[in-house]
């Protein structure tokens, strides 16, 4: 019988209890502080992170898995069984070319690799990430995988409130001179990730428009059938994480709900104090 082995990228937010209980493997992206090269969730926790890059002489700079590093584990997952297929899942290129490494290690592997690309990242990501999963441990094939994963991705929606525009424009995720304006204005913006593009959801001066954007989120959230799953991932923002989560619980009792400290990586470019809401509803 044929075994689908899941195997992710570090961005995905997955508890310790989901990797382990699933047989996730998850290949690590790296950052640099200061010269200092650190494994996301290997030498360096998000919590950590946020610690060291609020004192780091630069903006940190993060780095897709090495080719080598994809080889290597589709090498050992292919050892491990008689009949082993690999789905391999990964954010969006939007954000990385992580993608694009594991489909060129998929084709230097001893392996049967399909490397797929979910047009998200974070919560959104271990969305998909845990459906193929726990459909794996249940025997599905990869296409029928494939296929779950397809409609999760078609119904989950991933919105981004930045309360700083500096480190999306140091990383060049925005155009300097609009980095320098907002900044000037105490311009906020809120990002959506649609069809694994970036996308300026809203933006407007304060605090406001943030406030506003969770507002809209609920009521938006209200016009589905249900809502499955959500993520709540911030940057060093567990209180307002905390707050939006206590809201959501109201309105969606249903709905399970994941708090977590985004990735180094997502951090990175957010800067501190973002907040994503992620959320998967149903038909």
């Amino acid at each position: 019988m044929t075994q689908v082995k899941i195997v992710t990228d570090s961005s995905a937010r997955l508890s310790t209890d989901e990797i382990k209980d699933f047989d996730i493997t998850v290949v690590p992206l790296t950052v640099m502080i200061d010269g200092t090269v650190y494994s996301d969730g290997v030498t360096i926790t998000g919590t950590e992170f946020m610690d060291k890059m609020s004192k780091a002489q630069a903006l940190p700079k993060t780095s897709q898995p090495a080719l080598g590093a994809f080889v290597d584990t589709y090498d050992q997952l292919t050892e491990a069984g008689e009949d082993v297929q690999i789905l391999s899942i990964h954010m969006t290129d939007a954000l990385s070319g992580t993608v694009h490494s594991a489909e060129q290690a998929g084709q230097i592997s001893k392996g049967d690799v399909v490397a797929i690309d979910s047009q998200m990242t974070d919560r959104a990501l271990g969305f998909q990430v845990v459906t193929a999963a726990k459909m794996a441990k249940e025997g599905a094939s990869r296409e029928e995988i494939i296929a779950a994963i397809n409609n999760v991705r078609d119904h989950t929606k991933l919105y981004l409130t930045v309360p700083t525009l500096d480190n999306l424009v140091a990383g060049g995720r925005l155009n300097k001179a609009v980095g320098f304006i907002g900044g000037f204005l105490n311009i906020k913006v809120v990002i959506e990730l649609i069809d694994g593009k970036i996308t300026i959801a809203a933006k407007g001066r304060g605090m406001k428009v943030i406030n506003k954007a969770y507002q809209d989120c609920y009521a938006e959230m209200a016009t589905h059938g249900s809502i499955k799953r959500v993520g709540l991932s911030h940057a060093g923002n567990l209180e307002d994480a905390l707050a939006v989560k206590e809201e959501i619980s109201k309105r969606f009792p249903a709905a399970e709900i994941f708090v977590d400290q985004t990735s180094p990586i997502i951090a990175t470019h957010t800067g501190v104090g973002a907040l994503a809401v992620i959320y998967e509803f149903g038909e």
